[in-house]
């Protein structure tokens, strides 16, 4: 019988599941570039992690005075994600391995995520965690995306669990911002580890500061079983 019986797990997709993050800057590479913004660096990638889609996008037309509507260049930008997520996306080992887990122990899961639906389901698809992970939201199917924490508390909405009975795992700031502001508990696992000091994450109840490099399925899944 599981340990963690009652609690209800809520992924993150990039940068926690799966490291999608190079195909997303390739994405944005590409959709800039169509625009003749040319010199987007990964370090300007990196303000962006964690944020949904449509506010990185605003975000591009104040700071590169881009005069196309938002959703044309998010329907571009996604157009380029999905093919690059097609030809390939790394699930981080560790975290398919607590998903079998999970899965085998018939505890409710979801991804709750600020990238599109679309792009959700063909990652999921794409790395087999759809046998696993069956319950997705999108930041699009919500009125806030993360730091707020409607993503989070819709996916425990419908999977009929309480907020206090839901454990996030994040890799980003405003996710466990999220986390805390739904009232769940949060596994943080930074994709950028020079960030671990960042107070957003204070507020997680396991901290992995060396990131997926440091994270193992069981210590997730002792954590969780011992803040139950």
């Amino acid at each position: 019988m599981s340990t963690i019986r009652g609690t209800t797990v809520i992924f993150d997709l990039d940068g926690t599941l799966v490291d999608s993050e190079p195909n997303y800057y390739e994405a944005s590479l590409r959709t800039l570039g169509e625009h003749g913004v040319t010199g987007f660096t990964w370090a300007d990638h990196e303000r962006y992690v964690g944020i949904s889609m449509r506010e990185t996008v605003s975000d591009w037309q104040d700071r590169y005075g881009l005069a196309a509507p938002v959703e044309a260049i998010v329907t571009t930008k996604n157009r380029h994600y999905l093919e690059l997520a097609r030809e390939g996306t790394r699930v981080y080992p560790e975290m398919r391995k607590f998903v079998e887990r999970l899965a085998a122990e018939a505890v409710p899961m979801a991804v709750a995520s600020g990238s599109s639906r679309e792009a959700i389901e063909v990652i999921l698809g794409a790395t087999g965690l759809d046998a696993s992970v069956r319950t997705v939201v999108s930041a699009e199917e919500v009125d806030r995306g993360k730091p707020a924490p409607d993503v989070f508390q819709e996916a425990a909405r419908r999977l009929g669990a309480a907020p206090a009975d839901c454990v996030v795992l994040e890799d980003a700031a405003p996710g466990a911002v999220a986390a805390h502001a739904a009232g769940m508990r949060c596994v943080a696992v930074p994709y950028l580890t020079d960030q671990a000091d960042d107070p957003a994450f204070a507020t997680a109840g396991l901290l992995v500061r060396g990131g997926q490099k440091e994270f193992t399925a069981q210590e997730a899944y002792d954590w969780i079983a011992a803040s139950a």
